[in-house]
């Protein structure tokens, strides 16, 4: 009999174990953390298809997309600093609701102009330093099965996809790399934008294929991002994998595995 409560006892302290311990990771994703699979190449090579990453909820603080709970703001932020030009970050879409990650371009004030595929930021160039050509084999990448665009189209299947690749140092001095496909593209020459205030002005490093802040809303881009609509900062890959499932293990790229984000 005392056997039977014994293992009785037992297996209700595991049941509360995994109980609470379920309960505390949810919290600390829901307060602290979110992950985050990159599912499109608009921010390669700095990101590739299939990177994984948590994202860090606090560091710009809660707003009402980053906290469900009833201590966040209806509008704005609270708790945290504010976002910095060429940090990456994960963000709500205005209209859609879906999550895209982005690079940070522009803060409240600035103004943004891109001229034959080079950025210009408060008047001043954002100087691009050819750093050679970004490869990577031409086939479906990710779950979504999406292949690359490549410069050297048209590439064949288990071909080599070739993108050239630069260096862009934004005005402040932080760097970090961007792609190019094609010249003359629709989003390498645009108006000047001024970023509103309250708001901010993103951009995919992948800079032909990345419906970014260039494009308005109307043509399937974000527009400008309004502040409460942040949910948190990119600051390293966890985890990466090339293939379509999570246990292609032949497929997971190991030098990615906890690779800072630049």
């Amino acid at each position: 009999m005392a056997s039977e409560k014994g293992k009785g006892g037992g297996i209700v302290e595991t049941v509360k174990t995994i109980f609470w311990a379920l309960i505390i990771a949810g919290a600390f994703r829901t307060l602290f953390f979110q992950p985050f699979w990159i599912p499109s190449e608009s921010m390669k090579d700095t990101l590739l298809v299939g990177d994984f990453l948590f994202v860090n909820k606090m560091a710009y603080g809660y707003s009402k997309y980053s906290c469900p709970f009833a201590i966040c703001p209806i509008s704005g932020r609270i708790f945290g600093s504010e976002p910095e030009r060429g940090d990456v970050v994960v963000f709500r879409h205005p209209v859609t609701g879906d999550d895209f990650i982005k690079r940070l371009i522009g803060l409240p004030g600035d103004t943004i102009q891109m001229k034959n595929g080079v950025l210009w930021l408060n008047g001043q160039e954002a100087v691009q330093t050819p750093a050679g050509i970004f490869e990577e084999v031409y086939e479906p990448q990710g779950p979504m099965r999406n292949v690359p665009r490549c410069q050297n189209d048209p590439a064949r299947d288990g071909g080599i996809c070739q993108k050239s690749r630069s260096v862009e140092t934004l005005p402040g001095g932080v760097s970090h790399d961007v792609l190019n496909i094609a010249d003359n593209q629709f989003a390498d020459n645009t108006e000047v934008f001024t970023v509103p205030e309250g708001h901010y002005f993103f951009m995919g490093d992948n800079r032909d294929n990345s419906q970014d802040s260039r494009y308005s809303r109307a043509m399937n881009g974000v527009g400008m991002v309004p502040a409460e609509y942040l949910i948190g900062r990119a600051d390293r890959v966890i985890f990466s994998s090339a293939g379509s499932r999570l246990w292609y293990i032949w497929t997971w790229r190991m030098d990615r595995f906890f690779k800072a984000i630049n």
